[in-house]
């Protein structure tokens, strides 16, 4: 298993898709398609999602085959990434964040057959699964859910599922964790509206960054909330990033903008609405990626208990600081958990890399617990 799930790795990992991922969804739906008997469906944006077996209870292996723009050093001269084996890793763009991941949940979706045993039982294990099996990878995670959200927009609603983004490394180095909460993000624009004058006769005009920091200044009074997940505090923020305003020294600005970072937790927002009340300042949210947590202690308990089982490390229940796909589909109602193979700080880098022992991990894992929650 362990060198078909490099040969697949590689194979998807070395296929360029940060600014087109068509060619690396075509991979993973032809792969799908050989290799299994499931209904494999690409939808009109490139999602590629293929389905076993029926029942009462569906749970979902969700990834995404979309990157950021590698280095030049990871770029082939025809386009493609350079994708390399090393001292047990995978080096190049896309190893850990996720296609390696993708891999190895594909692995585990072909090894439950269609009528949901897993394919090595014998004839006499009569453990059929009652529940439907989903493999989902999603195109434009990497620039807020594009995918994600069209998938839930058309129907998209697994009851469970187990999201293959970076839990290993969080309680202990090498150890793979099952997430069951991370924060979203929020960014927005306060725009200030003045109106100019000379600045010789600054009373003449309205100064627009003076609103700007009026607001700025009650940004900064802003609590933002913390939650207890998992024995772990979950901490909110609220941060001013960029400012823009003015046109030239001797003029009034009779406009400013202001960015607003803002990390969400489940169930709590810092009470940015506020800057609405204050004169000629307007408030637009950006970009809106909602939080996660997990509210099915039962399903988690059960990931967790495939993920003690296959390490020799004792993994815990995590949170995790970054937004993910899992976030969507939790506020469409799916209970989610995130359990994958790389670490903070493998994935976005020059030298991106992910342990094959890891991924090979993580397909016990999705095998192991898709078979014990369906069963």
């Amino acid at each position: 298993m362990t060198e078909t799930l490099i040969e697949l790795a590689t194979r998807l990992a070395a296929v360029s898709s940060h600014e087109d991922e068509t060619a690396a969804g075509d991979e993973i739906e032809a792969w799908l398609c050989a290799e299994t008997d499931a209904d494999v469906r690409r939808d009109e944006v490139g999602n590629v999602i293929a389905r076993n077996g029926a029942g009462e209870r569906s749970l979902a292996l969700v990834g995404h085959h979309d990157v950021v723009a590698p280095a030049d050093e990871q770029v082939t001269d025809d386009g493609n990434y350079i994708v390399e084996a090393c001292d047990g890793r995978l080096y190049g763009r896309g190893t850990a964040d996720m296609k390696g991941a993708v891999a190895a949940a594909m692995l585990a979706f072909r090894d439950i057959d269609v009528a949901g045993t897993s394919s090595e039982r014998t004839s006499s294990d009569d453990a059929s699964l009652p529940g439907e099996l989903v493999f989902a990878s999603f195109v434009g995670e990497e620039v807020g859910g594009v995918g994600a959200r069209h998938a839930i927009d058309e129907g998209f609603s697994p009851d469970y599922a187990i999201v293959g983004e970076g839990s290993t490394g969080y309680s202990s180095p090498g150890v793979t964790d099952v997430a069951v909460a991370h924060k979203g993000r929020r960014g927005s624009t306060i725009t200030a509206h003045g109106s100019a004058a000379h600045a010789s006769e600054p009373d003449a005009g309205e100064n627009a960054i003076y609103r700007a920091t009026d607001a700025v200044s009650l940004i900064r009074t802003l609590e933002a909330p913390t939650v207890e997940v998992a024995g772990e505090s979950l901490e909110g923020s609220v941060v001013v990033t960029e400012i823009d305003g003015g046109t030239a020294m001797n003029v009034v600005p009779d406009r400013c903008d202001v960015t607003v970072d803002e990390r969400t937790v489940p169930g709590e927002r810092a009470a940015i609405e506020r800057l609405e009340d204050l004169e000629g300042v307007e408030w637009t949210v950006d970009q809106d990626l909602p939080p996660m947590r997990c509210g099915d202690e039962a399903f988690a308990g059960g990931v967790l208990q495939t993920a003690d089982s296959v390490q020799s490390g004792s993994p815990e229940f995590v949170t995790k600081p970054h937004a993910t796909d899992a976030g969507w589909l939790a506020a469409a109602g799916t209970e989610c958990v995130i359990c994958g193979p790389a670490e903070p700080g493998e994935a976005h880098t020059a030298d991106e890399s992910v342990s094959v022992a890891v991924l090979e991990r993580c397909y016990r894992i999705y095998r192991g617990a898709a078979e014990n929650w369906l069963g």
